[in-house]
């Protein structure tokens, strides 16, 4: 629901050979001891799958849920919050313009059809050698910047070095395994591998975003800043107004339209993101025609803000639809980096008294499920006691855990929905008072006589609602807890900073976790502002568990580990756990056309389309339809 997934989001060929060292040996050796080359030869492919055969063959001539034959033309205006100051998504300065992702490609594409697949894009093959510890990247020889010269192996392998020496921490520890990269001819480029146990890194690579080095030669990387960039993605920057709104016209000759990855897809114009300074406004502007669609995120504007004219006439429609993504998790997050929040019973105490079932029922009209893993709404997810292969796992860190985490099932805290929640207040009182807090004239204190009180961090007026019910539920113990509401800008700054007491925190995930585990949960990225160990988890076992995950061998021994890990996460109470949906929630004014179905892991509006007649059908001034 914030800044994180604008990190990955700027987050298999032609001919060209050079031997690895094995086959330079074999080369040189009698040609009665030839065969092992052809066994050490490497393998080629135009997909990447950590889940198997990719579902699509090499001369796939689309995505299966597009319309290839979409029409193209148009536009389309959605809503962004807060302001901008910088095109530039990934470095840790600056806070860059919603949409910026649209203008670059990468080396390959993910299916949202697939949940660990990806085709080749800027790479029309992948060649994976069979010790695993590399992968060589084949580039498109058509494959193009907006200013016509053609994107090579050398851009390639200076984004991967400039990012890694100077984008935000997050790309140094997602790339953390690769030993070297090099440009091998214009349209060949090798990763090497420090080892050979990290079975995701050649799809980590292909989600690259390509940068052009000739652009940037004499520009500082690390700054932000307004100068328009150049792409060779399928929009470019048109207009902007600084903090206000950004606009992207579609490049007509875009050398990419063609290709399989693209075909039915970028199909509007002129892509324009209005800035407003909160979803309230922007909520607003929407039913007054100003914003074109838009999803919903806040379960009380879904059951009751959309009852207006232009719904019951048809002039805007309204949609959920399923997806089959893993929701991660959302909850309060506290920082460890803060000494009240260091003793894992005041942790779980502050879980106890959050009262999810009276929140669903008395403000999000009971539309939520409660997250009670970090991995939620996957395979993935710790439930019940230790699986056998999990204790296989766990068993090495046995008497450094609780015996708890062994021996009885992790239940996130719940109530009767009837707002007292008395039982789990009582708990909660136990447990400070066990870590050595008491309430003294209606105030919790410890021994110093230095009382129980920290700051709840939000970016915007939303969860004030959600914050403010579980203040008073804190009050009742004699915690003193004090809304704080910021603009996104200095939100993020502040996260950056570690600059917090608690928030609300986001930790996405998906169906292959693994390199950006580190990110979330590491020792040495604790220490690391911008990192997304933002709760400062510093923890020998936990670091074990996520090199565990990293280096599992199979699909199996991936879903033990990552079981494991999330146990010891949840086991841990570092958030408390707040709610996921299933569904997305989209309204849209009905001017659109859009393929019969979405993909199954992801929300694709750039396969919809601009409608032409139903655009006209809808009044010039479309505040008149309500």
């Amino acid at each position: 629901m914030r800044r994180r997934h604008l990190l990955t989001s700027g987050l298999a060929l032609a001919s060209g050979s050079m031997l690895t060292r094995a086959q330079a040996q074999v080369a040189t050796q009698p040609a009665a001891e030839a065969a092992p080359a052809a066994a050490e030869a490497p393998r080629r492919t135009h997909a990447l799958s950590l889940l198997g055969e990719p579902a699509l063959p090499a001369d796939f001539k689309h995505w299966p849920w597009v319309n290839p034959e979409a029409p193209k033309g148009g536009s389309m205006t959605l809503t962004a919050l807060g302001s901008f100051d910088s095109f530039n998504p990934y470095i840790l300065r600056g806070t860059p313009a919603v949409g910026t992702t649209l203008l670059y490609d990468t080396l390959m594409v993910p299916s949202g059809d697939e949940a660990s697949t990806e085709y080749g894009h800027i790479a029309i093959q992948a060649e994976l050698p069979r010790d695993n510890r590399g992968v060589t990247f084949i580039l498109n020889e058509k494959a193009r910047w907006h200013d016509g010269k053609p994107i090579t192996a050398a851009d390639v392998a200076w984004t991967f070095n400039t990012l890694r020496q100077s984008g935000r921490p997050f790309y140094r520890a997602y790339w953390g395994d690769v030993a070297e990269v090099v440009a091998e001819g214009d349209h060949r480029v090798t990763f090497r591998f420090s080892g050979n146990g990290n079975r995701e890194l050649a799809q980590i690579l292909g989600q690259m975003p390509v940068l052009p080095q000739h652009w940037w030669a004499n520009k500082d990387f690390a700054q932000p800043g307004l100068t328009v960039p150049l792409g060779s993605g399928p929009y470019r920057i048109e207009s902007f107004e600084p903090g206000r709104s950004i606009t992207y016209r579609r490049v007509a000759d875009y050398w990419g339209r063609d290709l399989p990855t693209r075909r039915g897809t970028h199909n509007v114009d002129v892509m324009r993101y209005e800035y407003y300074r909160d979803t309230t406004v922007a909520l607003e502007a929407f039913k007054a025609g100003q914003i074109d669609l838009r999803t919903e995120n806040v379960a009380k504007d879904w059951a009751t803000a959309y009852d207006f004219p232009a719904v019951r006439s048809g002039k805007v429609k309204r949609e959920e639809i399923r997806h089959e993504l893993p929701t991660g998790m959302q909850g309060f997050a506290m920082n460890l980096r803060r000494p009240i929040f260091q003793d894992v019973r005041v942790r779980e105490a502050l879980g106890l008294v959050f009262d999810f079932e009276w929140m669903n029922a008395n403000l999000f009209y009971g539309s939520y499920t409660r997250t009670t893993s970090y991995f939620s709404n996957s395979e993935l997810a710790a439930t019940g006691l230790p699986s056998e292969g999990e204790l296989m796992v766990l068993s090495a860190f046995r008497g450094r855990l609780p015996e708890s985490l062994f021996t009885t099932e992790f239940r996130v805290p719940s109530s009767d929905g009837g707002n007292a929640n008395r039982e789990n207040a009582r708990r909660a009182l136990a447990l400070l008072k066990e870590a050595g807090w008491t309430v003294k004239e209606r105030r919790l204190v410890n021994e110093k006589n230095e009382p129980f009180t920290f700051e709840i961090l939000m970016n915007g007026p939303t969860f004030e609602r959600v914050a403010l019910p579980y203040i008073q539920a804190l009050q009742r113990l004699g915690i003193e807890a004090r809304p704080r509401t910021v603009d996104p800008a200095q939100y993020q700054v502040r996260m950056d900073a570690f600059d917090y007491d608690m928030t609300t925190e986001v930790f996405p995930q998906s169906l292959s976790p693994g390199n950006e585990q580190r990110d979330f949960w590491t020792s040495a990225k604790a220490k690391e502002p911008g990192s997304r160990n933002t709760i400062g988890i510093s923890d020998p076992i936990i670091d074990a568990l996520v090199e565990l995950v990293v280096s599992a061998p199979d699909r199996q021994a991936l879903i033990d580990r990552t079981r494991a890990l999330d146990r010891v996460l949840l086991w841990g109470h570092y958030v408390i756990p707040h709610w996921h949906s299933r569904s997305f929630r989209l309204a849209w004014w009905d001017k659109f056309g859009k393929p019969e179905r979405n993909p199954r892991y992801a929300l694709d509006i750039q396969s919809w389309w601009v409608d032409a007649a139903r655009d006209r059908a809808l009044p010039a001034d479309r505040s008149t339809a309500n």
